[in-house]
């Protein structure tokens, strides 16, 4: 597929080296899909957990059901490998809800 680019209001098609760079441009996004998509997940994992954050206080008694749920929240990230898995990770609900 060609591309091409506008000069001074001129559409002119890239050269070789354009054509390269470009490639590796896409490469590079497409290659960093999995990162972003677990930044993202780890975040709003973090959220979630800072929501249940209070439940760790001293003067507080944790019940099972919010353990398991923090933790199942913590475990979420492990042994994922791709951005189809990543976006597949369906949350934990919380039992307080």
């Amino acid at each position: 597929m060609a591309r091409y680019k506008l000069v001074n209001g001129e559409r002119i098609r890239f050269t070789t080296a354009e054509e390269t760079a470009r490639d590796a441009e896409e490469l590079a996004w497409a290659n960093g899909a999995f990162d972003r998509a677990i930044f993202d997940l780890r975040n709003k994992r973090n959220n979630l957990l800072k929501e249940t954050d209070y439940y760790a206080l001293s003067d507080n008694t944790m019940s099972d059901e919010i353990k398991k749920y923090r933790k199942d929240l913590r475990d979420i990230t492990n042994d994922l490998t791709t951005e189809a898995e990543v976006k597949a990770v369906q949350f934990p609900t919380n039992p307080k809800e």
